[in-house]
């Protein structure tokens, strides 16, 4: 408790209008005395000076204080940059002495906030925008008024991402002093991706632009080429030399839909603080610009045009459509092509412009002699190279003519017997079709020991299945729809002709749409209907890791954190061919998932954060809120923890090896003593007296 300063308090009596009328008559009156030169006028300008004061009231008011300590905040950068070398050791040694130092001294209260700990770091905020330490002050000095902060020392690197322009900004005058880690002159290689596309089309390139600097530019290996190695979704591409310095337009093939991943990583320079700014990565989606599908039907029947209509009311879809009219048991000598509605261009399509197709159809086609033999051996091709073909078979499978019977028929996983089922059944899902994304939890699929509640078909292929899986199946467990893979292609085989049952709404149809879409994704390498995939997705401060496969027991996971370390993860079996695991993240960047086949890849907060950006430790950012405030800046490296000495708010708060604690002596008013300076009866005496001696005077 102390016993603060001494005011004067007035309370007047009467309203301030009143009182200023009484003061203006009464100095006319005395004006008129003195004009009259009466005797007695200073006595009764005494006596109307102590009535005056009065009515004005005073008093003596006596404040009592408590002097409140000035706050002290240690500001400790604990980012990744300070990982690096020695700095985390030069930023404990130099935390430890400046506590030390601080509460040794008097009316200081120290706090001390760190930030950027490994807790914190898996955080998509302080990824994407850097180290934040000015952020954390203002929250931990949120309850702390402006004027009783005293001083802000912080150690870091100088890689702070936020430093206010204006030093008003940070909400009290108080010197911020910096303790710099690191070496001075430090040189690091960096990797930088200037530019990148977010979605690119599929089976086209994209060009990222990237850049190698050595730091400082002009110094050490700051000019020639370092090699580049590209990795797209785990597979390493062929090395690149790329000169330093100067930005590099790096082409590269998507080659899928969805989420390509690009990790691109430079060697390390001849002077190196960390490799971990010499890689970035790039996630590029691949988007379809338009399916362009040919869909060949060898004869009109009524699913024809559902195949059509399916087909055309996709905008995203280019159909292309021909139908053989002529019936083969129709011999009457026409030519052929006098039989067209418009010519059928077999050369144009397939032969020259085969490629361009994305997926072929052939519904219910047989060798009528329309294409040639060389043609389908090009389809062959097409779909060994990576094309996607799918067969709806109709009765024609199983007679001589059937595309069985060509060159095409290497291709195809299902062998027709020769033998057709003509009767009333339910296709059902098989145990394998279960756990394919194709068929997996298709609506009414039945499961569980429930039959599936689509119509009936009427006709199926008898087939032996050779390769593929067999994901849904007729009567006595004959193959329905088989699934394989043929080269860098697949292949779809549907052992019947009459999906278009569903359509229609027969007996309450079935999932005719869903069931031909989830087909012709799966022909196209759709990643999201893999059937045997990892992905994985960071939500929530957790690493969601999806495996699935067609194996009843698929195995653990390993995952590579961004740091390095790898760990495993056990998953379990979810259903629909699924298995699930979880995993905490700590750490922001990238997470590498692989079950020993597949690689999988999911961000937390910025792939390429900013805190890599420059590793060098740099007094650069912190010199002018520095110099703003008064501050000092020191360097851990080349001078010792300057001396702390407390300095009054208007005195330099640096000097030579010290640096200063700014004294504010503010305070809370505790008590007010109040005492009146003029008591009742005092002015009583003295108005009566000066009345008395000026009647006295005047008298004489």
């Amino acid at each position: 408790m102390n016993i603060g300063a001494l005011s004067v308090d007035l309370a007047p009596l009467l309203p301030w209008p009143a009182i200023g009328a009484l003061a203006l008559a009464a100095l006319a009156l005395l004006g008129f005395s003195l004009w009259r030169r009466a005797r007695g006028t200073a006595w009764r300008a005494l006596a109307v000076a102590v009535l005056l004061v009065a009515l004005l009231n005073p008093s003596l008011v006596q404040e009592e204080r408590e002097y409140l300590n000035d706050i002290a905040v240690v500001l400790v950068d604990e980012s990744p940059s300070q990982d690096i070398e020695d700095r985390g050791a030069q930023t404990e040694a130099a935390l430890a002495e400046v506590e030390r130092r601080i509460r040794a001294l008097d009316g200081v209260e120290l706090r001390v906030v760190r930030t950027g700990a490994p807790e914190e770091r898996a955080g998509a905020a302080a990824s994407e925008e850097g180290t934040r330490l000015f952020s954390a002050l203002t929250r931990a000095l949120a309850d702390v008024p402006g004027r009783r902060v005293a001083g802000v020392v912080v150690i870091t690197d100088g890689q702070v991402h936020d430093v206010p322009a204006d030093p008003r900004q940070l909400g009290f005058r108080a010197p911020v002093h910096t303790l710099l880690t690191g070496r001075r002159d430090e040189g690091d290689r960096r990797l930088e991706v200037t530019e990148a596309p977010s979605f690119g089309l599929v089976n086209k390139e994209v060009t990222i632009t990237l850049r190698v600097d050595d730091l400082p530019s002009g110094g050490e290996g700051g000019n020639g080429f370092a090699q580049v190695t590209v990795t797209q979704d785990g597979e390493r591409l062929p090395p690149l030399s790329v000169p330093i310095g100067v930005d590099y337009q790096l082409p590269l093939e998507l080659k899928h839909g969805g989420p390509t991943v690009f990790e691109i990583a430079a060697e390390p320079g001849p002077r190196e603080l960390s490799v971990v700014n010499n890689s970035a990565v790039v996630v590029v989606n691949g988007v379809r610009d338009r399916l362009r599908v040919l869909l060949v039907s060898g004869e009109p029947h009524a699913g024809e045009r559902t195949w059509r209509n399916l087909l055309k009311s996709d905008p995203a879809v280019d159909l292309v459509h021909f139908t053989i009219l002529r019936p083969p048991e129709k011999q009457d000598g026409t030519p052929i092509d006098e039989l067209s509605l418009i010519a059928f261009p077999i050369r144009e399509l397939f032969e020259i412009k085969l490629d361009e197709f994305d997926l072929i159809i052939f519904d219910r086609y047989r060798r009528r002699g329309v294409l040639p033999r060389a043609y389908f051996e090009n389809i062959a091709h097409y779909v060994e190279e990576g094309g996607a073909l799918l067969v709806s078979s109709g009765a024609n499978l199983a007679s001589p003519f059937g595309i069985y019977q060509s060159p095409l028929g290497r291709v195809l996983p299902g062998e027709p017997t020769g033998g057709i089922t003509e009767q009333g059944f339910r296709p059902a899902i098989t145990e394998t079709g279960r756990r394919h994304p194709v068929t997996a939890e298709l609506p009414g699929g039945g499961g569980g020991g429930e039959a599936p509640s689509w119509g009936r078909w009427f006709m199926l292929v008898d087939a032996a299945a050779q390769r593929g899986q067999t994901v849904m199946e007729g009567p006595n467990g004959r193959p329905l729809l088989i699934l394989d893979r043929f080269g860098e292609g697949r292949v779809a085989q549907l052992m019947s002709d009459q999906i278009w049952l569903w359509s229609r709404g027969f007996e309450g149809g079935g999932p005719q749409g869903e069931l031909l879409r989830r087909i012709a994704h799966w022909l196209m390498k759709e990643p999201e209907l893999e059937e045997e995939d990892l992905k994985a997705t960071v939500i929530d401060g957790r690493l969601e890791i999806t495996r699935r496969s067609l194996s009843d027991h698929p195995p653990e996971v390993e995952v590579t954190m961004p740091s390095g370390e790898t760990v495993t993860v056990p998953i379990q079996e979810t259903g629909g061919g699924r298995a699930t695991g979880q995993l905490p993240v700590t750490e922001p960047g990238l997470y590498r998932i692989s079950d020993g086949t597949r690689m999988a890849f999911a961000a937390s907060g910025a792939l390429n954060p900013l805190e890599y950006t420059d590793l060098r430790a740099t007094d650069e950012r912190m010199r002018p809120i520095a110099e703003a405030t008064g501050g000092a800046i020191h360097r851990l490296a080349e001078d010792e923890v300057p001396a702390l000495r407390r300095v009054r708010a208007d005195r330099d708060a640096a000097g030579p090896g010290w640096m200063g604690l700014q004294r504010n002596q503010d305070y809370l008013v505790t008590g007010i003593r109040q005492v009146p300076l003029l008591p009742g009866l005092v002015v009583l005496l003295f108005g009566l007296g000066a009345t008395l001696l000026a009647w006295r005077r005047e008298g004489r």
